[in-house]
């Protein structure tokens, strides 16, 4: 679930950077999010997919 999320932030993320939307900050903090939940799956060892 955590994966899905992450790739929803990303997808939400290239679209506020093509769009140059003013929820383009929330968008940025959301995909650091995203990718620290990642990063910690790849240190512990789990699956990403």
């Amino acid at each position: 679930m955590l994966t899905t999320i992450a790739i929803i932030l990303i997808i939400l993320w290239l679209a506020g950077v093509v769009t140059a939307t003013s929820m383009g900050g929330l968008i940025h903090i959301l995909l650091v999010i995203a990718i620290i939940m990642i990063l910690i799956r790849v240190i512990q060892g789990r699956r990403i997919f």
